[in-house]
């Protein structure tokens, strides 16, 4: 009864959802501070350098969503989907400073927009995310509503 108890509640993330929730929560300021200093950066020489170095940690948070939502998947046993987010999020951020880098700004804002917005949904979905009772969970609470 253990067994299938612990295999319930590790879909949930287990020992690593916490660390999902603190990459998305990284990866949603930094896109945040990069929209910030995207407005800086067309009247000061300081904005354009705060945004440029804000591109390597927007970047970096990516990578960390990434990190963290692979060791939730195979070894907390969490579902495989918040992998295909932080991938996506990844590629975006790729085209971003791309697009950044290339100076093509009819990109590179709009897709600014849609990875903030982006990042906001799942950082709700992450955050406000409900927790299933497990088998054995279930049956502690029967067993003291019985007593």
């Amino acid at each position: 009864m253990a067994a299938a108890g612990s295999v319930v509640a590790g879909r949930g993330g287990g020992r690593f959802s916490g660390f999902v929730r603190l990459a998305v929560a990284l990866q949603t300021v930094s896109i945040l501070f990069q929209a910030v200093t995207a407005g800086m950066a067309m009247s000061s020489q300081v904005g354009a350098t705060l945004h440029d170095i804000g591109s390597r940690g927007m970047y970096a948070m990516s990578m960390l969503y990434l990190l963290a939502a692979v060791l939730a998947w195979r070894p907390g046993g969490a579902p495989a989907r918040p992998v295909l987010y932080a991938t996506g999020f990844l590629a975006l951020g790729t085209l971003q400073v791309v697009m950044g880098v290339l100076h093509v700004m009819e990109v590179h804002l709009p897709l600014g927009v849609l990875m903030f917005g982006l990042s906001m949904l799942d950082l709700g979905r992450v955050a406000l995310r409900r927790t299933r009772p497990t088998a054995e969970t279930e049956a502690t609470a029967a067993t003291e509503a019985t007593v």
